[in-house]
């Protein structure tokens, strides 16, 4: 509902203030016209009343049409000397003010036009001959420069204001440009938390599925290994927990208390992420290529990233009791590239007499392999991922490396993680960039 109290309070505020100047008007003209042709004092005659409210009468017209306003003012100011009054600076007020309102609403060049040419005409209008003494010079230089002083001063009210305009309007937009980038940095973390929340719970409830599906598998026939089944079960939904706590802690209030952070993972912890696999039944070998350099913080995570989300996919999709993890350290970059050999257990039966999740219900495909394609493009990389044409599938990313102290030392032999050989498989090229949703 449109607020019309205060509009009416303004409207008032304006007709009171219009009444007051023009009655101020009014009063310098009549004082004006006291003052005789011959010096002496008088009451004001009829001419100087008609003087009087002809020019003032046009004021509430000077905001509409200043210029028109200036006009008839001008007019009347030169009617004074024809009708035998004394011009003076009382008696062309109503002039001065027009002029001000004209320099403060029309652009400078031709408000200063329109002054000076109001200021000439009323000192034109006296006529110049006769007993003309420098008093009269005095008192018409006083004339003419009123309507040129009220025009500066209008032309600095309009340099003001505008100033002011300016300053509010890169101040508004200056808080704008601050909203922009909140909202804009606010998305860029929720997309964060969200990448890291997958990361984590595909993971963690991935293993924990597996690992529940093998103890309901056992149950009846090998309670010990379904015992140890369970307890590698607690010991990774306790694990879960603890990273979602750590995640989600990430989206408390800013008076909240802080809680203990724990660095973020990446290579270093690569072998109690391959033991956690190896605990939910997939048996992950791991090689490398070159000499091992640290790398930044967010490509160090990245490379976790991906190697979690890609181990989690074989679990999940792969059909297959093993994984292959190769890591080639070059002068600019590492390549990373998960492989295995199974077949998509939704469309092939499975022969072995062991459980996998990969056996569960058609699921909708998952951003999976979307968010490692982000993490890797945010990093500077690229990440390509596709079936084998022998079989299986491959995730494969190359993330840049920062220059190297010593670029001589490279090695070509092929070291392995934790005791393990490799397989004899040898570094497989990705296949193209087809993606299936999440599902391999």
């Amino acid at each position: 509902m449109a607020d019309t109290g205060g509009d009416g309070l303004r409207q008032r505020g304006r007709c009171r203030r219009e009444t007051a100047i023009t009655a101020t008007a009014l009063v310098l003209c009549l004082f004006g016209g006291v003052v005789q042709v011959d010096d002496t004092l008088g009451a004001p005659s009829a001419a100087a009343y008609f003087i009087a409210v002809v020019s003032c009468a046009v004021l509430p017209l000077r905001h509409r049409a200043p210029l028109t306003a200036l006009a008839a003012t001008t007019a009347a100011g030169m009617l004074v000397p024809l009708l035998d009054l004394m011009l003076t600076p009382l008696i062309v007020a109503p002039a001065v003010i027009t002029a001000y309102s004209l320099a403060v609403r029309t652009e400078r060049r031709a408000a200063s036009a329109a002054v000076l040419t109001s200021a000439v005409l009323l000192v034109a209008s006296v006529p110049f001959f006769g007993d003309f003494s420098w008093k009269d010079a005095s008192r018409m230089a006083a004339v003419a420069a009123f309507p040129l002083v009220a025009g500066v001063l209008g032309n600095s009210a309009q340099n003001r204001r505008a100033y002011l305009a300016a300053v509010e309007e890169r101040a508004r937009r200056a808080e704008e440009g601050r909203e922009s980038e909140a909202r804009r940095r606010v998305a860029e973390e929720r997309v964060r938390i969200a990448r890291e929340l997958h990361d984590l719970v595909a993971h963690q409830i991935t293993l924990a599925n597996a690992q529940a599906t093998v103890a309901a598998h056992l149950f009846d026939t090998r309670p010990e290994q379904t015992r140890k089944s369970l307890n590698e079960l607690v010991e990774t939904t306790g694990d879960a927990l603890d990273d979602l706590r750590a995640t989600v802690g990430l989206l408390r209030q800013s008076g909240d208390a802080p809680a203990p952070a724990e660095p973020a993972p990446g290579l270093s912890r690569l072998p109690t992420l391959l033991e956690s696999f190896r605990r939910a039944g997939l048996e992950v070998s791991v090689h490398q290529e070159g000499t091992a350099r640290p790398l930044p913080p967010g490509v160090d995570l990245t490379a976790y990233r991906i190697v979690q989300e890609a181990l989690t996919n074989v679990t999940k999709h792969a059909g297959t009791g093993s994984a292959r993890v190769h890591l080639a350290w070059n002068r600019d970059r590492v390549t990373i590239t998960v492989a295995d050999d199974g077949r998509d257990a939704r469309t092939q039966p499975t022969t072995s007499t062991k459980p996998s999740a990969s056996t569960a219900p058609d699921r909708p495909p998952g951003y999976g392999l979307i968010g490692m394609r982000e993490r890797a493009a945010a990093v500077g990389g690229h990440l390509s991922a596709g079936r084998r044409p022998e079989g299986g599938f491959l995730v494969s990313t190359q993330l840049p490396l920062p220059p190297a102290k010593d670029t001589t030392r490279r090695t070509d032999a092929v070291t392995t993680i934790e005791g393990r050989t490799p397989d004899g498989a040898t570094h497989d090229a990705p296949t193209g960039d087809g993606e299936a949703g999440d599902t391999p």
